[in-house]
């Protein structure tokens, strides 16, 4: 019997070393075989296990290029780097082997794998209560996650995701998947809400701990699930309120005073964290240098991998100050290596660069204090948002309009910190409008967002702009806004999801294809 990327990934796994610092706990080595006799002993092994869940933040396919490439087909950004496979993502041309993306199926497998082996393991083991609460609520979190992270992508009314509980014996790992990804869904909010009973608050956690899930991240998972569900399900509506509404009851997170420091190394703990990529300058998220000028004006080593828009410069209101927070345009004065430098680029295809990930590279001496000196493994100081509390407010406002009630208050609460003014009777138009403007360049997923919405096969089918200067390596040039990306064929009973990776098909005699693939 041929078996799926569960099967291997029970065979071996590899962990996180426990250190005393939350930097550290990402530095991981391999200690062998789980599945041995010599583990699930000591509180020791526990530890490790449950450390070895954060493997998956070493994995730049993850936590960089990999996953942004979704994204990348939205209408906020293009191509910088004419690549066949990005290019053919962003046409909607794929068949699942694309190599930015094809690790994310198997790596949250492997997760969901790990997860499951604590699961099997730690109840019966004699250690103390509070650890086994940790090993326990950490990997109902996890396996959760590694469903969702998936769920949205390739998963439909059609074919739900396969679900690998734990106990399968080996021969039992070739899974179906289920019926409808509703069903998805449903199955990991129900370990989101064992993770919340089991998980401390973020607060109780000690400096080495942070990074650590907590109940309100499960809360807000929750509640960004139900969100999804709905698109299946309109009696999820209530429930996006009701987990939603249980984060803002604690209190214990709030809106950043202003937008452009959410995004600042200082605030990677703030009161609007909720759930975030850990990183440093070693190992975690490479994605702000994937972002950043290809080769860095010949200081560091950018990707230059993913351009803003026109249509994205202009979706933003005049007054708003996120727009100049989010987008950097040629001759706008940013701080670059302990300079300041005005924008300029012959690189990048529309003239603009996404700024809000920029704050590690703004010093001097930022290389080994919070720039990773490989710049072909560029990680930084500053962690990555998943879930900030601005769209734990979002996510309230949409079901309350989509549900035909009023979600003015959560809406108004994103625009005032931006300084901008209360809209009274928000219809969904509005709310499709501050998600976009507050979250671009974010993993909240702005492709997704157009797909559930049914908004995606219109809006592709519009070209793409940039601004195209008379001289690109002068920052005061003049330009002329031209087309960079043409119209894309969006077919949304096909295209709404994207093919599993065809290898894993191979691996499996009972997981089938998404439609059209």
């Amino acid at each position: 019997m041929k078996n799926n990327i569960i099967y291997t990934a029970i065979i071996v796994l590899s962990t996180l070393l426990f250190s005393a610092c939350a930097d550290d706990f990402l530095e991981y080595d391999k200690y062998g075989d789980q599945s041995t006799g010599n583990f699930w002993k000591t509180e020791s092994d526990v530890q490790l296990a449950i450390n070895g869940l954060y493997d998956v933040f070493s994995n730049g396919n993850i936590t960089g290029r990999g996953f942004m490439w979704y994204i990348c087909a939205s209408d906020d950004m293009v191509v910088g780097r004419d690549k066949t496979q990005s290019v053919n993502m962003k046409n909607f041309i794929d068949d699942g082997s694309n190599g930015y993306t094809a690790q994310n199926w198997p790596e949250m497998y492997k997760l969901i794998a790990k997860a499951n082996a604590v699961l099997v393991n730690v109840p019966e083991m004699e250690i103390s209560q509070d650890l086994k609460n940790q090993a326990l609520g950490e990997a109902y979190f996890f396996r959760a996650w590694a469903y969702m992270w998936l769920a949205p992508r390739y998963g439909d009314s059609r074919a739900g995701l396969p679900i690998a509980e734990q106990g399968l014996k080996i021969e039992e790992m070739d899974v179906a998947r289920t019926d409808n990804v509703s069903n998805t869904y449903l199955y990991l909010i129900e370990d989101f809400k064992k993770a919340a009973d089991l998980l401390p608050f973020f607060d109780a956690y000690e400096d080495a701990d942070f990074g650590r899930p907590h109940k309100t991240a499960c809360w807000a998972y929750i509640a960004k699930a139900y969100l999804y569900n709905a698109e299946y399900d309109k009696s999820s509506y209530p429930k996006v309120v009701e987990f939603a509404d249980k984060v803002i009851a604690t209190n214990k997170h709030a809106l950043e005073d202003n937008y452009e420091d959410v995004f600042k190394i200082e605030n990677n703990w703030g009161k609007e964290y909720i759930w975030s990529f850990v990183s440093n300058t070693e190992v975690g998220a490479i994605t702000p240098s994937v972002y950043l000028e290809n080769k860095g004006w010949g200081k560091y080593n950018g990707w230059g991998y993913w351009h803003a828009t026109e249509e994205l410069y202009q979706a933003f209101e005049e007054t708003d100050p996120r727009r100049e927070a989010t987008i950097l345009k040629f001759g706008d004065e940013f701080q670059f290596f302990g300079e300041t430098m005005k924008y300029w680029s012959t690189n990048n295809r529309t003239g603009m660069q996404f700024r809000k990930f920029m704050d590690p590279y703004k010093n001097a001496d930022c290389i080994n204090t919070t720039v990773n000196p490989d710049g072909d493994n560029p990680t930084t100081t500053l962690n990555m948002p998943l879930i900030r509390y601005a769209e734990v407010l979002l996510f309230k406002a949409e079901a309350l309009i989509a549900d035909g009630k009023n979600g003015d208050e959560p809406l108004n609460e994103v625009r005032q910190r931006a300084g901008l003014g209360k809209i009274t009777g928000a219809v969904m138009n509005d709310l499709k409008h501050e998600r976009r403007v507050e979250l671009a360049g974010e993993w909240a997923d702005r492709h997704y967002d157009l797909v559930r919405w049914h908004d995606a096969e219109a809006v592709y089918a519009q070209p793409l702009h940039g601004r195209i200067h008379e001289n690109q390596s002068d920052p005061e040039s003049s330009y002329t806004v031209q087309e960079v990306w043409p119209a894309r064929n969006f077919d949304p009973v096909k295209h709404h999801v994207w093919p599993i990776p065809p290898q894993e098909i191979e691996k499996s005699k009972l997981l089938k294809q998404n439609a059209g693939y």
